[in-house]
């Protein structure tokens, strides 16, 4: 919530002709102004037809429970009120400091940006003052493994005439890898291989009908409504997920689909579909940084992150180099962990974790059977 109210109240590092963010106050009515804002935004998070947002919060609560990326990135509603101008400063103090800031700039001379810097930077005294941070988490991400559920009645989520069916939608991931590690570029490669999206997809180039998820799940599923693969990359940790949506009373079918998939990971790589995988992975990095702000953006982290830039064309011949085996290799060494899973919705036929996990750790991806008396 904290990085929500001071990202409303733009606490960014953008330059503008009457001074930079540091001189900024926190006055009274914008404080209450925000808090409202957020609280109107929290609402419209469980109101929304997409359940992306909050299928993503539940995963990493399961992956990492109960630290570091693991924690909740939407605040609880009623922790809203306790947040005022002196617990803003306080936050500001400690993490808006000059070790953990870059100055970024697209179409400026280098030698204009530092006289710039100088300028409105040196010797200038943030609203927050200027002691030294005494709270800093420095915590290190832990994998953990586990599920989070969310028992849900979607059958009204529909906001027009047109009703959506009542959907249940279930999130499956693996620990990959930072964004450190040589092992990257090969789980972005085996992201972009899996691929994937929604059954009313529009198609065309590039929105990879040719991805597993696509040929192997959308287009012989015929009631799955979605199968889409994520790839989530912090500085110590990753996580590669697959989201599907069904009917409820196929949730358990849903899942086995999943889990299979993710058994094919490890398998056998084909040589077209990598080259496929690569090509576009090359196009979307290439296109993406065809604009300024994007360019802005991509300096700023990556310089935060590992204090240097890999150009467009380092990123490119890394890409090029990842091989069959890379990927092989990647999925089979993320298969040997425990899994994370995130349910949403009606949840009465969804698998006990510990079946997935046995799922997941087959040859094949099947669930056990399970046999019922009575029905």
């Amino acid at each position: 919530l904290l990085l929500d109210l001071t990202a409303k109240m733009k606490f960014c590092l953008h330059w503008k002709s009457t001074g930079v963010f540091v001189t900024a106050r926190l006055q009274d009515e914008e404080v209450e102004m925000t808090r409202m804002a957020v609280q109107f935004e929290l609402e419209d998070l469980n109101l929304r037809p997409d359940p992306e947002p909050l299928l993503t919060e539940m995963i990493h609560e399961a992956a990492y429970r109960e630290n570091t990326v693991g924690l909740h990135r939407f605040c609880p509603t009623e922790n809203i009120a306790k947040i005022n101008r002196e617990v803003l400063h306080s936050y500001l103090r400690n993490y808006y400091t000059p070790d953990r800031m870059v100055l970024a700039g697209v179409g400026v001379e280098h030698e204009h940006l530092v006289d710039c810097a100088r300028k409105y930077l040196l010797g200038v005294q943030p609203a927050w003052g200027s002691a030294e941070a005494v709270d800093v988490d420095r915590s290190v991400a832990q994998y953990t493994g586990g599920i989070a559920k969310l028992e849900r009645d979607m059958s009204n989520v529909s906001l027009g005439p047109t009703p959506i069916p009542e959907l249940t939608h279930i999130m499956v991931g693996l620990e990959s890898c930072s964004f450190l590690e040589e092992d990257f570029i090969p789980f972005a490669v085996l992201n972009m291989m899996m691929g994937g999206g929604g059954s009313f997809s529009a198609g065309g180039p590039g929105k990879g009908m040719f991805s597993r998820l696509y040929l192997n799940v959308l287009n012989r599923h015929h009631w799955m409504y979605n199968a889409t693969s994520y790839h989530h990359s912090y500085e110590d940790t990753g996580l590669l997920c697959i989201h599907a949506s069904a009917d409820p009373r196929q949730v358990r079918e849903m899942v086995e689909i999943i889990t299979k998939e993710f058994i094919l990971m490890g398998g056998t790589v084909d040589a077209v579909e990598l080259e496929r995988a690569k090509t576009q992975l090359t196009s979307m990095l290439m296109m993406n940084l065809e604009s300024r702000p994007v360019i802005f953006e991509d300096v700023g982290r990556q310089v935060l992150a590992t204090r240097s830039r890999k150009l467009p064309h380092e990123l490119c011949a890394l890409i090029r180099n990842v091989k069959p085996e890379d990927v092989k290799r990647v999925a089979s060494k993320m298969l040997r962990g425990k899994p994370a899973v995130a349910a949403l919705g009606d949840l009465t036929d969804l698998p006990t974790y510990e079946h997935i996990q046995t799922a997941l750790s087959s040859k094949d991806g099947r669930l056990p059977r399970t046999y019922r008396l009575f029905r």
